[in-house]
């Protein structure tokens, strides 16, 4: 079910995007070579227990996973892009690490993440970051009234193909409210002009997310987290966003906090 909120509702909403934003601001800053992927999911859990908010990941066990993920964070390192599961891993130079965070506060769900690579960067790695990025904000910008939901597919996807890339449609963005996950289903690719029409008080996740050289994923032997087939990098950003009568405004915006 496809739930509008209303104006009063999209700002009870605002502390619970400013948090998450404020969450990954906190742990790209402390994400280092020789820093324990363990140690990154501490300094969430901190703070998000300071903040009395709560974790939308501990108890999360969809039929895609194998077990509750028992972690507040995912840490998608190289070519894993998805789900990350946090294990005992000490970044290293080079790396590209994926970090996606959810939380509730007050009540109210917000969903976001960012790629960053550790220490020395490989060009491809930053290139593959921004065209996530520029996905991102092509898709936020037909987050509009009047348009449809593949309006947002579309441009995300154009943004991939033109760099040459091919894309996934297994996982993509989603509703956000009460819960981390809900209706409507926000493709990476699709046909402008298709799909639900866009109307004030709809509140979505889009996350673009790419791998540098296939569509195809397999899921690790932890049961969550998903790798590139091929062993090629993935990339992937994420916001949520109020779909609003003055357009799209993006809650987990991290203005300020860079």
């Amino acid at each position: 079910m496809i739930e509008l909120r209303t104006p009063a509702q999209i700002e009870a909403m605002r502390p619970a995007g400013r948090f998450v934003a404020e969450v990954l601001v906190a742990l790209r800053d402390a994400a280092d070579v020789g820093v324990n992927l363990l140690d990154l999911d501490r300094l969430a859990h901190e703070m998000i227990k300071e903040r009395g908010a709560e974790s939308c990941y501990i108890d999360y066990h969809p039929s895609f996973g194998a077990s509750p993920f028992g972690k507040v964070l995912c840490t998608s390192v190289n070519d894993a892009v998805l789900h990350g599961l946090p294990h005992d891993y000490a970044l290293r130079d080079g790396d590209l690490l994926s970090l996606d965070f959810a939380c509730s506060v007050d009540g109210w769900v917000s969903d976001s993440a960012i790629s960053v690579v550790v220490g020395t960067p490989r060009a491809g790695d930053l290139e593959l970051i921004d065209v996530a990025t520029r996905a991102l904000a092509a898709g936020i910008e037909q987050a509009r009234p009047g348009n449809r939901l593949y309006d947002i597919s579309a441009a995300i996807g154009d943004t991939a193909r033109a760099a040459g890339l091919t894309i996934n449609l297994q996982f993509g963005g989603h509703g956000v409210g009460r819960t981390m996950h809900g209706d409507p289903h926000v493709p990476n690719d699709g046909r402008p002009g298709r799909g639900l029409k866009l109307k004030p008080g709809l509140v979505i996740a889009i996350e673009p997310w790419f791998l540098q050289s296939t569509d195809q994923i397999f899921t690790d032997a932890d049961g969550w987290t998903l790798r590139s087939a091929d062993g090629s990098r993935g990339a992937h950003m994420e916001h949520t966003v109020a779909i609003t009568s003055d357009g799209p405004l993006v809650l987990t915006d991290r203005s300020g906090l860079e």
